[in-house]
Order: structure tokens, then sequence, then C-alpha cells
């Protein structure tokens, strides 16, 4: 390395809520010499990628921000998408993120040098940015999913991806056909019903839809928010509350609280009753996996769409795509002037890591996780990568909300960095030993998970990798997560010096 090259105490890939909940604890243990590199021309990351209609928060809002920096101006209960990104504005100017950050930067992939014990992390224009620690907030849902269906690349028509809108695409009396009915597709369907001529649906795995509790946040009660804070955190602990109970008794408890899980499904079962009188549709639309193997959503707009006359419902899987239109396994065809992609992201394949990254003694950590087992300890530091978190790990996302993970990983920096400083460490590295019986513990904890014990086999969910692991979500509550990142002992970890 040469003597002239700048060392950053710290290297961020990704500006979203989790680079900057990283970035400002990085301030406030005293590291302000950061690189916040972006690969999209502006921060908020999936909410600024992301400009769909109908787009929104799909928890109540007081759950979705930091404990710390909450936001009183809500206008719904569920926050609209440009709402969350001038959310995240105001967080990064508040606590002046802005000037490390690094825009339309695409990292290529990051090395550990030992020798001068830094992170040297490649650009795709070649340049090298180096740092004492490296931090990757890449997201869970970053790496947009294209269908592998044949001919897809022949249709003469309009492809829009999700991840990809484009508000000139006319859609005004188009015949519109939209693959998949995911989170992204239940809020995009019926903003999409509302402007085409004909709308074609082609759903191969149905989901759970809960009643939506929606609606405009008062004046008065925004006014509440802003004066007292106090109403607001009550307001965020009923929601949090209520969202743990469905998530830790009905989905990870599901072996030893089987009704749980049965309360969450009934309540999706009795929306669809309600809002689908013709059984045939209704059958189609009712999942045949138990709630919670994939994740569900909220809507009180989905199911009345797919009743309407203009809206079909295809359930005959896809056999290929050709220049004017999709055909059906069936042979039935769906003549379409614009395609809609609501295929989701590809975590197990190009994600888990987003980029190259290589460890000490030549350790590739996509490699080593694909031909291992994908582990992470307290899902943010991995053995044989010094000085790294990484945020978007295994075994690392805590609750439905995603700043419940963000805040307990901002707690488990705050306490390795202090026990850093305390030891006048330079390096830290967490040991094999921990890592493995981490990774022992939360394996035992998911065979009580509906994931384990459940019937998941047609659920088709983005939580089980390539080797039939569901990995992604931690199966303990958020609060015994934020108590481990709070306590965790500190000889879980090696130190030593540069």
């Amino acid at each position: 390395m040469s003597a002239a090259t700048h060392v950053h105490d710290a290297v961020i890939v990704g500006a979203g809520f989790g680079g900057m909940g990283a970035a400002i604890q990085l301030k406030r243990l005293g590291h302000d010499d950061l690189a916040i590199l972006e690969r999209e021309d502006d921060l908020g990351g999936t909410w600024h990628v992301n400009r769909y209609p109908g787009l929104a928060v799909d928890i109540p809002s007081a759950t979705y921000s930091y404990s710390f920096e909450p936001n009183p101006h809500w206008s719904r209960l569920f926050a609209p998408g440009p709402e969350l990104k001038k959310y995240a504005e105001h967080v990064a100017d508040k606590y002046d993120l802005r000037r490390h950050m690094r825009f339309d930067t695409v990292v290529d992939g990051a090395r550990w040098d030992e020798e001068s014990s830094t992170w040297h992390v490649r650009l795709t224009t070649g340049e090298t940015v180096v740092g004492r620690f490296l931090l990757t907030a890449t997201g869970f849902l970053s790496q947009p999913k294209l269908p592998d269906i044949a001919g897809i690349e022949d249709f003469a028509g309009t492809v829009v991806h999700t991840t990809r809108w484009d508000d000139d695409v006319e859609l005004e009396g188009k015949r519109v056909g939209i693959i998949g009915t995911g989170a992204t597709a239940v809020q995009l369907i019926p903003e999409l019903a509302k402007i085409a001529g004909h709308l074609t649906v082609f759903q191969r795995t149905p989901i759970y839809v809960s009643p939506k509790l929606d609606g405009p946040v008062p004046g008065l009660v925004r006014g509440a928010f802003a004066k007292l804070p106090l109403t607001q955190r009550v307001a965020r602990l009923a929601g949090t509350s209520i969202l743990e109970l469905m998530m830790v008794a009905g989905v990870l408890h599901f072996r030893n609280l089987p009704a749980a899980n049965q309360i969450g499904r009934r309540a999706c079962e009795a929306h669809l009753r309600r809002q689908v009188k013709d059984p045939e549709l209704r059958a189609k639309l009712t999942p045949d996996y138990d709630f919670g193997c994939k994740r569900p959503t909220f809507s009180n707009t989905y199911y009345p769409t797919l009743t309407q006359p203009h809206v079909h419902l295809e359930t005959t899987s896809i056999d290929h795509v050709d220049a004017t239109g999709i055909v059906t396994a069936d042979g039935e065809r769906a003549d379409l002037d614009v395609l809609v992609l609501a295929t989701g992201f590809d975590l197990w394949e190009t994600n888990f890591p987003a980029i190259e990254i290589i460890g000490r003694e030549g350790r590739n950590l996509g490699t080593w996780w694909r031909e291992t087992r994908f582990s992470a300890y307290e899902g943010i530091a991995v053995p044989k990568f010094p000085n790294f978190f990484s945020l978007n790990s295994p075994y690392s996302y805590s609750g439905l909300s995603y700043f419940t993970t963000i805040e307990t990983q901002m707690a488990h920096m705050a306490r390795l960095l202090k026990g850093m400083e305390k030891r006048e460490a330079e390096v830290f590295e967490v040991t094999e030993q921990a890592n493995t019986e981490f990774l022992d513990r939360m394996t035992g904890l998911l065979d009580n998970s509906v994931f384990n014990a459940g019937q998941c086999s047609t659920a088709r969910s983005y939580y089980y990798n390539q080797h039939g692991e569901a990995v992604l979500l931690r199966p303990t509550s958020t609060l015994s997560a934020h108590r481990e990142a709070a306590r965790f002992p500190l000889d879980d970890y090696e130190f030593r010096t540069a």
C-alpha cells in the first residue's frame, strides 16, 4: 500500500437505513472519517430504488423508524414510499452523513490486507478505497431477481421490473400482465387495475393477506407526537408488541404454540372470505402452506381488485413468452402490451454477500458460506474476517421491522468497539468456536419454528437458501436479540494490535 493512500476509519457499502445507522453509531464512538459508498445516485436504499405506484411500508409507520429519531409527521398509519425517502433524507441531514457519501459508486469487491490490517475496497472504476473497518449494508432485498422464462427477451412490448419503475410507461387502457403476487405485487396490482384496460395477474404461489388497519393520521395526533414524544413511543411499543406476538408466538414457536399460528392463518382466511365470494377464485387465492412460511402482508384492496371483470388471475404455470404475450402450460395465450415483473429479489445466488469479500488467509465469504453453512456470529461477525461487520447476514433479521435489526447491530458494534478500545487493540475477529456455538444454538431454536416444524414445502419462500435452510431470521424475540447484542461475552472475540 502506498504511503500516500488515505486510510478511512471505516468503509460502509450502502447508504440505506442500515448503512446510515452504522455510520451514526461509528460517529458516536468517535470514528468520523467514513466513506459511505452507494451504487445508486442518491441515498435511501430500497426507498430510493423503488418508486412503483402504491409503494408503502408494509408494517405500521410508527415501528418503521429509528427509535432514537422518531418521525411524528407520518401522514398515514402505513406511510407511503415517498415519506420514507424523505425520512431518510432527514436522518442524513440531521446526523451529518451526506459529506461521507459517494453516489454512483459501484463496489466490485473487498480484500483484507494482513500486512497493513486494513480493508482494500475495489471500485468498478479501478480505484481502491482503504479503511480500518469494513461494513456491508447492501440490504437483504437489493439484487432484483429476473424470471427464468423462455422467450422473455422476445417480447415486443414494454417490460418493466418493479425495482426500476418507469413513470413514462404508458398503461392507460393497455393490456398489462404482471408476474408475481408477493408483497410488492399486492401493493401494485390495485393501482395497475385502476388504469389498465385489462390486467392479467400470473400467480405461482398465493400469499397470506391480512386486513390493513390503515388511514390518515389526524393532525391532532401528529401534533401530540411532535410535542409529547412519549405518546409516539407508546404507539410504537403497541405496534411492535403486536408484530412481535405474531412473529415470535405464531412463527418461531410454531411447534409449542400451534394455536397462535392458527390465529394468524384464520384472520387471513376470514379476510379472504369477506372480500371474495366466488369459491373458485377464493380457492386459487388460498395458500396451501402454513402461515409464516413466507412473509405475509396487509391489504384491503388486493382481493377486491381480483374480482373486477377486467382483471384475470392466472394460476397455470407459464410455458413461454413470445413477441405478443405469454403462453401458459395449457396452451392458453394472454396477449399483452406491457409486462410487469414483480418477481422479487435474489438473496441466495447474487446476495450473501452482494460483493466479493476476501478475508484472512484468502477466505472467500460467498464461497465459504455456500461450501459449509450460512452463519454469522450474532448475525454480524464472521471468523477470518477481521474488522468486518456484515450487516445483512444469516440469523440477523430480528422481528418484522428492519429497524429492530439495525439497532440491535448498532448495540453490538458499540459493545465490541468499546471493548476493543479498552484493550488498546486495533483488530478484532470473532473466534471459530463462538461462531459455531451460535450457529448450533440458532439451528436448534429453528426446530420449533414453522420453517422446520410446519408445512412450508409449497411456499417457495425466499427465507430458504439453496440448502433448504431458513437462515435469514433470528429465531429469538427482538428483546432477547437486543439484550445479547449489549451483553455478549467479549471473549468470543480475539483482539490484537495491527
